[in-house]
C-alpha cells in the first residue's frame, strides 16, 4: 500500500481573471474535486493532486506513489497507450496543471471579445470572472457525462466516485484518505459489472457504461478516443499534431468527432458535445442542456414558432447561432452563461436579475436524426432523442435498445418568478 506525503507547497502565478477554481472546479464540467477548507483535492495521472488560490497566485502540491509502485499503474483510462502516468518526481505537475486548465489561452482577452460581440454576456461575465475549460481524460469525461442523463451535479459526483473506488486503480493513502484514479475501459467490461453498478445505484446508466466500455475496450483501436481529439490539444505529455502532417484526427473535426461519440450506448448530441468540449477539445462545441435551452429562450429569443420544442433542428440552430455569436471557442463563452444559469451560484446575481424558485414548469424536448440503420434512444437531462445512425456490430439476443414511446417527453425546470418591474410593464 501507498502511504505517504505531500509535497511542499508552490506557487504558480495566476490570477483570479484568468483562473477562478472555486467557479470552474463545480461548475460541472469534473465530478472528482473535492473541497476541504481552502484546499482542493483529485486524483488523476497516478497523482493526487491539492489546489489552493489567492488573489494573484495558484498553489499546488501533489503526492505520487514510489517509482516501482508508478510502474505497476496501468496508462491513463483514454486506451491510448503512448501516454504516460507521470514520472515518481515532481517535475511534470507543473505542465500538467497548465495542460488541465488549458493556460495557454489568455482568459481576459477571450471575455472581452465575447463582451464585445455579446451584451448579454458581457453583463453575466462581471461576476463569473475565471472559468475555463478544463482539457480533461476523453475516457472520464464520457463515462461521466452518461451518468449526467437526468442528474444533478451532487450524484453525479457520487456516482464517478463508486466508480474510482470499486473500479479504478489504487494510487496511495494520505492520512486515512485513499485515493484511486479513474478505471480504464476494460476494468468496466467484467460479466458482472453492470448488474453491481445497478447495485451501486446507477440504475439504467449501468448499462450503458458496460456497453460503452466494451465498445471502447473490445471493438475500437488502440487510441481510438484520442484519434477524434481537436490536433491542437492533444493528450497529457503529447506533442500537438503539426498542420498537414497526416495526425489521426487531422481529417475528422468536430463534426465527426460528435458523429463518432453517437455511435457509443447512452450518448446522445448534449452527452457528445460535452466530451468533445471537456475532453476531446474542441472549443466550438455548445452542449445545449436545460440550462443552455432555458438561456436561449430567456435571452436570445429562441422557443417561438418552429423552434418551439428543443429538436434535432433547434438544438442545431441554438449551437450554430452562440458559434456565431461567440466565435472559435463558443463553448468557452458558453459554459459561463451556464454557470450564472446553475442555482449554486445564484447569490452572485444582481437581485433584479431572473429568480427562478423552486416550482417547475414542463419543458417538451424532441429530437430525430435522419434514419440510416441502428435506432438508439437515449435520455439526457429528461430529453429522449431518438436518433438512427451507422453502428457496424451486432446486437445481442434480447438486448434492450431503449424505450419504444417515441413521443416527447416532460422535464421539470424552475419557473421564471416575475420581478417587480417586469409586472409594472404589463
Amino acid at each position: 500500500m501507498s502511504t505517504g506525503r505531500f509535497s511542499e507547497w508552490r506557487k504558480l502565478p495566476l490570477t483570479l481573471k484568468e483562473l477562478c477554481i472555486d467557479t470552474t472546479l463545480r461548475c460541472g464540467q469534473s465530478f472528482r474535486w473535492r473541497k476541504l477548507d481552502d484546499e482542493w483535492t483529485c486524483s488523476l495521472y497516478g497523482r493526487v493532486l491539492s489546489l489552493k488560490q489567492d488573489s494573484d497566485s495558484l498553489w499546488y502540491r501533489s503526492f505520487k506513489p514510489s517509482s516501482v509502485e508508478s510502474s505497476t499503474l496501468p496508462t491513463p483510462p483514454v486506451s491510448n497507450a503512448t501516454t504516460q502516468r507521470g514520472t515518481p518526481d515532481d517535475d511534470d505537475t507543473e505542465a500538467l496543471i497548465h495542460h488541465y486548465f488549458n493556460l495557454e489561452y489568455n482568459l481576459s482577452d477571450l471575455y472581452e471579445q465575447w463582451a464585445a460581440s455579446d451584451p448579454i454576456f458581457k453583463k453575466k461575465a462581471v461576476q463569473f470572472a475565471g472559468i475555463r475549460i478544463m482539457r480533461q481524460d476523453a475516457w472520464e469525461t464520457l463515462v461521466s457525462f452518461i451518468c449526467s442523463s437526468n442528474n444533478n451535479i451532487a450524484r453525479i459526483s457520487q456516482m464517478v466516485e463508486k466508480l474510482c473506488i470499486n473500479y479504478g486503480p489504487f494510487i496511495g493513502q494520505l492520512g486515512d484518505q485513499k485515493y484511486y484514479d479513474f478505471p480504464e475501459p476494460s476494468a468496466l467490461t467484467g460479466t458482472g459489472v453492470e448488474s453491481h453498478l445497478r447495485e451501486l445505484g446507477f440504475g439504467y446508466r449501468a448499462k450503458y457504461i458496460y456497453q460503452t466500455a466494451k465498445i471502447v475496450a473490445n471493438q475500437r483501436e488502440p487510441g481510438w478516443l484520442n484519434s477524434l481529439r481537436n490536433p491542437e490539444k492533444p493528450a497529457f505529455n503529447e506533442k500537438p499534431a503539426t498542420p498537414g502532417s497526416g495526425a489521426k484526427g487531422d481529417k475528422s473535426g468536430y463534426r465527426e468527432a460528435h458523429e463518432q461519440l453517437l455511435t457509443l450506448q447512452g450518448v446522445g448530441p448534449k452527452v457528445a458535445d460535452c466530451v468533445c468540449l471537456m475532453g476531446l477539445g474542441w472549443g466550438e462545441s455548445v452542449p445545449v442542456d436545460t440550462h443552455v435551452w432555458q438561456i436561449a429562450q430567456r435571452d436570445y429569443r429562441f422557443g417561438k414558432g418552429k423552434q418551439k420544442t428543443l429538436n434535432k433542428a433547434t438544438y442545431d440552430a441554438v449551437g450554430d447561432h452562440f458559434r456565431e455569436l461567440w466565435g472559435k471557442e463558443a463553448g468557452w463563452a458558453q459554459s459561463v452563461l451556464f454557470t450564472a444559469n446553475l442555482r449554486s451560484f445564484s447569490d452572485r446575481l444582481n437581485p433584479r436579475s431572473e429568480v427562478h424558485d423552486q416550482s417547475t414548469e414542463t419543458l417538451k424536448v424532441e429530437s430525430k436524426v435522419e434514419a440510416t440503420q441502428v435506432k438508439e434512444e437515449v435520455e439526457e437531462d429528461g430529453i429522449r432523442i431518438t436518433t438512427r445512425i451507422s453502428v457496424k456490430r451486432e446486437l445481442s439476443e434480447g438486448e434492450d435498445t431503449g424505450p419504444k414511446d417515441n413521443s416527447s417527453v416532460s422535464e421539470p425546470v424552475p419557473k421564471k418568478r416575475r420581478t417587480r418591474a417586469s409586472r409594472s410593464r404589463k
